[in-house]
Formats: C-alpha cells, structure tokens, sequence
C-alpha cells in the first residue's frame, strides 16, 4: 500500500468518527506527518495512533489533532498559539488554517528537531520559541486560538488571560484519566464546554 492511500485512508476513518471541519481534513492531507516522525516510525505515519517522537514524548493521535484543530473553528485571519509542539507536526497543521502560528516547546532537542522538521515544508508563518508553555507567550498576546498538548490539573491562568474574546481554547485537564476542555471567551466571561477522552503527556513547568 502506498502512503498516499493510506493517507486516504486515514482521512475517511477521520471522517467516519466526526471529523466533518473539511478545511481541517485538507490540512491534515496536505501535512507529511512521516515528515515528523524518527525514521523507525515513518511507515506508521498514517495509522490513527500516537507515535513516539523521542524525549519520553509522542506525535499525536491523527483523531485527536483533528478535533481539537476543528473545535478551535480556525480562519485565515487568527493568530494561533500551540503549547507543546513536539516534533512540529500540528504546528504544520494549524499553518495552514491561521495566519500566525506560535508554537511553544519546553525541550530543546524536541524543538531543535521541530526547526529541523519545518524548514524543508517552508512555512514563514510559523515561529518557534524554548519555554515554559504553562505561562503562555505574553510578548506575542493576545491569542485567537490556544491549543494545549499536554494535560494540566486544571487551566493555567496564563493561558486563559492570554486568550482574546472571542477566542477559543482546548486543552486536556486532568490526570490518570483526561478529558479535552474548550473555552470560549467573551468579554471576561469564560464558557467552558468538556469535550472527548483523551491521554496526553502531562503539562510540566520549566524548561529543559
């Protein structure tokens, strides 16, 4: 089976659980996720499953990128902001729904790796920064959208007083067992709807 039919494959598996955003299905067809992958992983891109990136981290679920990118109801107008970015695969994502992508990563070699991943796809409205991603990016604020890869106990403050109104934001809460929570803003009200079962790497603080 060539990649690209499993590429589509993936897509209507994708769409077959509820990934009905076709701007997003596009995004996620378009983006070479072997390109994010280390090369014992790469014939695997294409299966609906996490994948280990290295550094004790992992490459999202393909299910999962789609419908937290979907919930985040992304146009090219927004100015995004992505904690945890790993290898850079849904910072690749969201580049090509947003206008700007600030994609946070808290380990050096995973966001050396990231650099290293992007350049070859040439996405000038992607910038990458080392920090601590629980404390947001205030220089670059305030956010369209926020998307969170890894879980928190409960929403960093950071994160919800970067958002813009009318923003959007989802991230994993939670800790043995986890579940997606979007919030919309309005003004300083602050929706809250919980969303799928998920499993994510936990949100740590600092840098490595």
């Amino acid at each position: 089976m060539t990649a690209l039919t499993r590429k589509l494959r993936l897509i209507m598996e994708l769409r077959r659980e509820g990934v009905t955003d076709h701007t997003v299905l596009a995004a996620i067809e378009r983006t070479p996720r072997d390109a994010f992958l280390p090369l014992t992983f790469k014939a695997r891109a294409y299966e609906n499953t996490a994948l280990p990136i290295g550094h004790g981290q992992t490459i999202s679920q393909p299910f999962v990128v789609a419908m937290m990118t979907q919930a985040l109801q992304l146009n090219d107008r927004m100015k995004v902001l992505e904690i945890g970015t790993g290898s850079g695969y849904q910072a690749a994502v969201l580049s090509l729904l947003a206008t700007e992508v600030y994609a946070v990563e808290r380990i050096r070699g995973l966001l050396d790796r990231a650099r290293a991943n992007l350049r070859p796809l040439r996405l000038p409205n992607v910038r990458l920064k080392l920090a601590d991603g629980s404390l947001g990016l205030p220089e670059a604020a305030p956010f369209d959208s926020i998307v969170v890869a890894a879980a928190a106990v409960g929403l960093p403050p950071a994160l919800k007083e970067q958002l813009a109104s009318g923003g959007r934001l989802i991230i994993p809460v939670g800790g043995a067992e986890q579940r997606l929570l979007l919030i919309e803003r309005q003004g300083n009200t602050f929706r809250e709807t919980w969303c799928e079962a998920v499993r994510f790497v936990p949100l740590i603080a600092g840098t490595d």
